[in-house]
């Protein structure tokens, strides 16, 4: 499993997390899939799909991207959307899975992380934990 090196582990002040520590040899990688957003969701929850879309988007761009150690459960809330898959068959079970962002949809939900004054992610406050792996 590729660790994404400088990719914040959470969001700050939050339980909410961004990648893995290691990979789960057992049973596989968690399947990602498209969970529905409501429009009731609460407010912190949304601040996390902006924070981990801004911290993507910093990290790769528009260029594909192995999914790696990022978190199943957090790529699901942004998949089939604002991030999709960059190949084709697509394994939603396997940590080389390839994935992109899709900058135009991205750019109309989370307009933010995506405008040109928009500031730069600073991931010297996040929480990039190294567990020595």
């Amino acid at each position: 499993m590729l660790k994404h090196r400088g990719f914040p582990g959470r969001m700050p002040g939050t339980d909410f997390q961004f990648t893995i520590r290691r990979a789960n040899v057992k049973e596989g990688a968690a399947r990602i899939f498209r969970r529905e957003r409501f429009k009731d969701r609460k407010a912190i929850d949304r601040a996390a799909d902006t924070a981990f879309m801004a911290a993507l988007w910093a990290q790769f761009g528009e260029e594909p991207f192995e999914r790696g150690n990022l978190d199943a459960g957090r790529l699901s809330w942004l998949f089939g959307r604002e991030v999709v898959p960059a190949e084709d068959p697509f394994d939603p079970t396997s940590y080389e899975a390839l994935l992109k962002i899709d900058v135009k949809r991205a750019a109309v939900s989370f307009p933010t992380v995506f405008a040109p004054e928009a500031e730069p992610v600073d991931f010297g406050d996040w929480d990039d934990e190294d567990d020595g792996e």
